[in-house]
């Protein structure tokens, strides 16, 4: 079917200077707000922010996840700053350890990351009171308002946090690019407007001040830089409640900005179709698109990989101009001196959390863990690095024949960011829970006021299910004009003289390369299908792949490449400055660049006498310039491919996991083509060890499960400790074997039922709730002593009959292909709809990650 859209006149100039966002005077590159954009350095700005909470991780590896977030795109690392991780006790304010705010400060600006604090003091973050002390809220005093009795600890609090990050902004060098007040106050715009001058008046200073916008929230008028979200799924509506609306328009090519859905279950909510903040003023930036998505005892959402990438790729077309990530890197809560840190129904919550785990199936897990959604993200971030500054002050465009409305699942979804000239087409055919048909036979004609109409492709193709992707329209590479490509771009690199534009190919669409034939003056492709028609040479025929090089000398005498790489090796791609040089790397493990920024922005005027870089005792430096790190993944050699390739083949040691462990740490690397690029392999160099583990049942679950318990809005309630304790949960030992390394191992463990825990004697070290996903624990997060004496003991509940819980059907579907055995078939019969599942751990396994270091040869 063809399909029409009208790019209108270009719209008058944004307005700018018009808010009072200023950065620091003097800085090389200013940010500033327009209207539609930002702009940093007078260009057109799209930053990649990700959430990392700080204080849910260990502080020794805060550098190399900060290294992973920035090789998977993000740009900025946005954190709260959580007041109970701090302050649980009255009086006893903690920044060490874990809680060092600013060495992590530090480390982003050392790494050439923006940081963005979200000081609260009320956080969310599904922690504790929502962030506030108990002790705060035993006062006489009524919290998130202007009364005076709350005010004064708040002013406390941010003349904390403000001492922490003295020096770390931008008048000094230092990365603090935004800070966000509060979280999620809808109403009270008078109190932010004081958050943020008490916030100033302690010393902070950014050149945004941002708030959370979603569910009709009203701001103090341009005081704050609105923020929007988007989930795929939601943990915080109820049981029965099946996929929330809110989270369908996701799915959608829209311009409506708010999701009224997010926190609703914490203020009164009405589905609307109107704006309930102004957009004639403010750009369409984001701080909330699901990353993935928590669970909750009564809700545990499953959030697949399209679910995240579709979702990402949809806001893009439909106008952002911020892709903010919550969360990109899971954690564990940190363990409360005086209770436990999570939301719950106990504190007046309408969830109950897990006690430890913040995993939030996000891209980078609660231990590192790299998920599929971390590379169909940076696929989307690699094509933002290079050509956002393009895309940011394009307008958003509808096509005439639109979807008739949320539960419409015939019409082909799809929009363009546009300029007078050129664009990016943005199709998206895929939502969560329900699959979208095939389009056969599409075609797009885009009209465009200064430069004519495309229609494309030059034979219409198929639309496959599940499908979602860029294709750039009149894009300039180095002078040449590519008016279409079927193909998603996903960044240049410089390589033996000419700008090599990489494009990654959509499964079940053949690529199709149209070139303006006046900005060329030869072309060479692998494929005979080489046409000239109305002015333009059309190439079809290629097989993606690392060998699928066109090669075009332009008018202007540059050299270009256009390289179509399949979709799955597509996402394998990174680029980072490897050895002196930016590189394409294509690896299926993860990769880190190691090459600080070099510009001190790690190291503020306000540092204190003697502090070296907020360094503490003990705390190694980053492992110096020009260093790639390979993290092994899946079983299978370690094998990396290298475009433009270095001038000798990197040296590579094993710096953790089988080899490091016993002391063997080099290896042979074998040198060959693939394709344009250099792969360089290690021979013998697996990438994971896994052994089994041996988990001994010590008791099978004897007694009833528990009795269901409901709590705050009558939704179901975790089981109570006591049930750990007793024959009613199942009990299995974990035996640690001898010589087994100790970073980079888990435990990954199979199992079903409803609610599992690991102790290591008294001591609860990490839990899950029943949801479909394996159950990981990292072996250098126990307490390593007291697991020699005492080993690791699991405890599984099974789940009553009439639990009023839901798990989603695929989270059953994974389960029982997951566990071996009656336990696993009957979760496949019971899981989707309710009913009990039997308590039973199913196969154990210790998995060894490999960490390759890469140095220049």
């Amino acid at each position: 079917m063809p399909h029409h859209l009208r790019v209108p006149a270009p719209a008058a100039p944004p307005l700018a200077g018009h808010l009072p966002f200023t950065d620091a005077p003097g800085v090389p590159d200013p940010i500033e707000v327009t209207s539609r954009y930002l702009t940093r350095g007078g260009r057109p700005w799209f930053p990649v922010s990700g959430e990392f909470h700080y204080t849910r991780y260990p502080a020794r590896d805060w550098e190399e996840e900060l290294l992973k977030m920035k090789a998977g795109g993000v740009t900025a690392v946005a954190s709260y700053v959580i007041w109970i991780h701090h302050e649980e006790a009255e009086g006893r304010l903690r920044f060490d350890g874990d809680r060092d705010l600013r060495r992590f400060a530090e480390l982003c600006g050392r790494h050439g990351l923006d940081f963005i604090p979200r000081i609260g003091p009320w956080s969310h973050a599904e922690v504790r009171n929502g962030g506030l002390p108990d002790w705060l809220l035993a006062r006489a005093c009524t919290p998130r308002t202007d009364d005076p009795a709350y005010l004064a600890p708040v002013g406390t609090w941010f003349g904390a946090i403000a001492g922490q990050l003295r020096g770390l902004d931008r008048a000094h060098g230092g990365p603090i690019v935004a800070i966000q007040i509060e979280n999620e106050l809808y109403d009270q715009p008078g109190h932010l407007l004081t958050l943020k001058r008490m916030a100033q008046e302690a010393g902070l200073s950014a050149p945004l001040w941002t708030s959370t916008a979603w569910g009709g929230v009203r701001l103090p008028p341009d005081e704050l830089l609105p923020l929007y979200g988007g989930y795929p799924e939601t943990f915080w509506t109820e049981a029965d409640g099946g996929w929330p609306d809110t989270c369908r328009k996701h799915f959608f090519f829209t311009h409506q900005r708010d999701d009224e859905g997010i926190g609703a279950d914490l203020r009164p909510t009405v589905v609307r179709g109107g704006e309930p903040a102004p957009t004639d003023r403010f750009p369409w930036a984001t701080c909330e698109l699901g990353g993935g998505m928590a669970v909750a005892y009564h809700r545990r959402p499953y959030v697949d990989t399209a679910d995240v990438g579709a979702l990402g790729l949809t806001k893009i077309g439909c106008g952002s101009v911020w892709q903010g990530y919550y969360m990109f890197h899971g954690g564990t809560n940190p363990p409360g001196e005086l209770t436990p840190l999570q939301e719950s129904h106990a504190t007046g919550y309408p969830n109950d959390l897990p006690v430890l785990t913040y995993d939030f199936q996000a891209p980078l897990g609660e231990y590192g863990q790299y998920r599929p959604s971390y590379d169909e993200l940076r696929l989307q971030h690699l094509m933002l690095a290079d050509f956002g500054h393009l895309i940011a002050p394009m307008e958003s465009v509808l096509p005439e024949r639109r979807p008739a409305g949320q539960y419409d699942r015939e019409a082909l979804r799809w929009a363009v960011r546009a300029d007078g000239q050129s664009g990016f087409l943005f199709v998206n055919n895929h939502q969560p829970h329900e699959p979208l048909p095939d389009h056969p036979d599409t075609s797009f004609t885009v009209e465009f006021p200064d430069a004519g109409e495309l229609t494309f492709p030059s034979t219409p193709v198929t639309i496959p299910q599940g499908a979602y992707f860029c294709w750039p329209l009149r894009l300039d590479v180095a002078g040449l004009r590519l008016d279409w490509a079927t193909a998603q771009p996903v960044c240049t690199v410089d390589a033996d003289g000419r700008t090599v534009l990489v494009l990654a190919a959509i499964d079940g669409i053949a690529p199709e390369l149209a070139l303006d034939a006046s900005t060329l003056r030869s072309v060479y492709a692998p494929t005979r299908r080489v046409s000239s028609v109305g002015g333009r040479v059309l190439i079809n025929g290629l097989r993606p792949g690392t060998d699928a090089l066109v090669e075009v000398i332009t008018t202007d005498g540059n050299r270009v490449g256009l390289l179509v790489l399949d979709a799955a090796t597509a996402r394998t791609a990174y680029r980072g400055v490897a050895w002196g040089a930016e590189r394409l790397v294509l690896c299926a493990d993860g990769v880190v660049f190691d090459e600080p920024a070099g510009d001190g922005r790690g190291r503020g005027d306000g540092q204190e006498d003697g502090q070296e870089d907020g360094q503490e005792d003990g705390q190694e430096e980053c492992q110096g310039p020009g260093e790639v790190r390979v993290h092994g993944r899946p079983a299978g050699e370690l094998s990396v491919a290298v475009l433009p390739a270095p001038e000798r083949a990197p040296v590579v040691t094993e710096a953790s996991g089988v080899g490091a462990a016993t002391g063997v740490t080099g290896a042979v690397v074998r040198e060959t083509a693939d394709g344009v690029l250099t792969r360089y392999t290690v021979q013998g160099g697996g990438r994971h060890a896994v052994v089994e583990a041996s988990a001994t049942l010590v008791r099978a679950a004897a007694g009833p499960a528990p009795e269901p318990v409901t709590g705050v809005l009558g939704r179901a309630s975790a089981p109570a400790d006591k049930y750990f304790d007793t024959a009613t949960a199942a009990e299995y030992a974990v035996a640690l074997p001898d010589g087994l390394p100790i970073p980079g191992t888990l435990l990954r463990v199979h199992w079903t039922g409803d609610v599992a825990r690991a102790y290591v004697g008294d001591a609860l070290v990490a839990d899950q709730f029943a949801a479909g996903r394996v159950w990981d624990i990292a072996l250098d997060r126990l307490p390593m002593d007291a697991l020699r004496e005492e080993g690791l003991r699991l405890r599984v509940l099974p789940r009553h009959a009439d639990a009023r819980v839901h798990v989603a059907a695929e989270a059953a579907a994974s389960e029982a292909a997951e566990t071996s055995g009656a336990g696993g078939a009957e979760a496949a019969r019971t899981s989707g709809a309710g009913g009990a599942v039997p308590a039973r751990i199913g196969r154990v396994e210790w998995v060894t990650g490999r960490t390759w270091v890469m140095r220049a040869g």
